[in-house]
């Protein structure tokens, strides 16, 4: 027994032996996660959430007040251009419209009779200036006849009244022609009058009969077979019959946030998933940025707004799918992942490994008790930070950093670009957080193997 505590003895003192070692050759060290720069490909993307909607949409509205007789498309339905929809009763427009049909007809029955009755006036008017030539002429040869004394007076006299009757044979004549082609006139006149009450007629009988506006889908059909519609102003209850859209043409309307629009142009690429087809991705590209921006708890634009009050803020932004599919349907929850920019080959460091310094404060070491960090209590203005890395030198066998100040470029999820202070192969600290706040210059470090170095990741957030 006295044995066994002896060598019990003799092992805790040589474990206190060896621990004290360790920490003495631990001392002063700091223990980071370190990472060796290199080339990557880098996506930016800018995610936004939304709905799906097509291109064309449009409530067809009811025209005229009354009863829904038939509805002829139900949800879900593919119409073409011009098909009818719907109707509403419409007994007395169509009452109406017969009614002028047939009073046109009398109306042309009428100018036709006029018309005849103009030419039988033209045919008098000719007969009577072919009876008149004719008594012209008699009465000439008489005037002659009774200069020689060869006529009697009775006879001239004859000759004259036969002549004077003509003439005014004649005038009358004229006269019935220019009252037949007045009446006909007229009768056009009135025919017109009618034609244009008929198109009056046939404008209300066609407000009772609704047709698609274009090719397209019937999403929504808030009204039954039967009810009462009612004219109104648009989404109105009672007055919107169905929804019609075209469906050619699919759209993600996005919503995306104040600080990322700076980021978005129109023609940049677009990955955009929906919530109610999992797995699948659809291609679009940008086709129109908003320049108003959008209250986020309201959705009603900064302009139109008279709250005083500071909110988050959102852009509108469409997206145009390439390659639309009979699966979706408006109103549809999507998400868009615009790619903003992308490089390939580029040199790429963990976005975690990116700091800010005071240059005024570069110069403390590990020694100094003040802390330099982007939370130093001394009050900064963000021009007096500097942003960079801090690579890590081995001098006489000890690995310590400094700090390098560096200029990015593009941003992905995890990793960010650098176009200038380092190059492939440095080594840099890329963690951890709370370790790269307070880091100082020149610290001595060494490589912390019990936390696993972050996976990079290149797409998005």
């Amino acid at each position: 027994m006295k044995k066994f505590l002896i060598i019990a003895a003799v092992v805790l003192v040589l474990a206190g032996v060896v621990g004290l070692t360790i920490v003495r050759a631990q001392s002063g060290y700091t223990k980071v996660l370190m990472g060796t720069v290199a080339r990557e490909n880098l996506v930016s993307v800018v995610n936004a959430t939304g709905q799906i909607k097509p291109k064309e949409i449009v409530n067809i509205g009811a025209n005229a007040m009354g009863r829904v007789t038939h509805f002829y498309v139900a949800e879900g339905d593919h119409v073409t251009k011009g098909e009818i929809v719907a109707t509403i009763e419409n007994v007395q427009q169509e009452a109406n419209v017969a009614a002028q049909q047939a009073t046109i007809s009398a109306a042309r029955t009428d100018i036709n009779s006029y018309i005849a009755a103009e030419k039988t006036a033209q045919a008098n008017v000719e007969h009577a200036q072919a009876d008149l030539e004719q008594k012209k002429l008699d009465y000439q040869r008489a005037q002659a006849l009774y200069k020689d004394q060869v006529m009697s007076q009775q006879n001239f006299d004859a000759a004259k009244a036969a002549y004077d009757l003509d003439v005014a044979s004649l005038a009358q004549a004229r006269a019935g022609l220019a009252q037949a082609r007045a009446q006909t006139s007229s009768a056009r006149g009135h025919l017109q009058t009618q034609q244009a009450d008929l198109k009056v007629q046939q404008d209300l009988l066609s407000r009772t009969i609704a047709v698609a506006p274009f090719n397209g889908v019937v999403t929504n059909e808030p009204i039954r077979q039967g009810e009462m519609v009612v004219q109104g102003i648009q989404n109105t209850e009672g007055s919107t019959l169905m929804t019609v859209a075209n469906m050619s043409v699919v759209t993600a309307e996005v919503k995306v946030d104040e600080t990322d629009i700076v980021n978005v142009a129109l023609g940049q690429m677009a990955d955009v998933t929906v919530d109610a087809l999992p797995g699948k991705t659809f291609k679009g590209h940008v086709t129109e940025v908003g320049d108003q921006a959008l209250l986020r708890s309201t959705g009603v634009a900064t302009s139109q707004s008279t709250s005083g009050v500071e909110e988050a803020k959102d852009f509108k932004v469409v997206v145009t799918l390439d390659h639309p599919t009979d699966e979706l349907r408006p109103g549809l929850s999507c998400t868009a992942k615009i790619i903003t920019a992308q490089k390939n080959d580029v040199v790429a460091i963990p976005i975690q490994a990116l700091v800010m310094r005071d240059p005024k404060h570069l110069n403390e070491t590990s020694g100094s008790t003040q802390t330099v960090s982007a939370a130093s209590e001394n009050p900064l203005q963000p021009s007096q930070l500097v942003q960079g890395v801090f690579v890590v030198s081995k001098i006489k066998g000890k690995e310590r950093v400094h700090f390098v100040p560096v200029t990015t470029g593009i941003t992905g999820a995890t990793d960010i670009e650098v176009t200038g202070g380092i190059k492939p192969g440095d080594r840099i600290v890329t963690g951890t957080y709370r370790i790269l706040r307070d880091l100082k210059q020149d610290a001595l470090v060494k490589q912390d193997t019990s936390l696993a170095a972050p996976q990079q990741n290149n797409s998005s957030t």
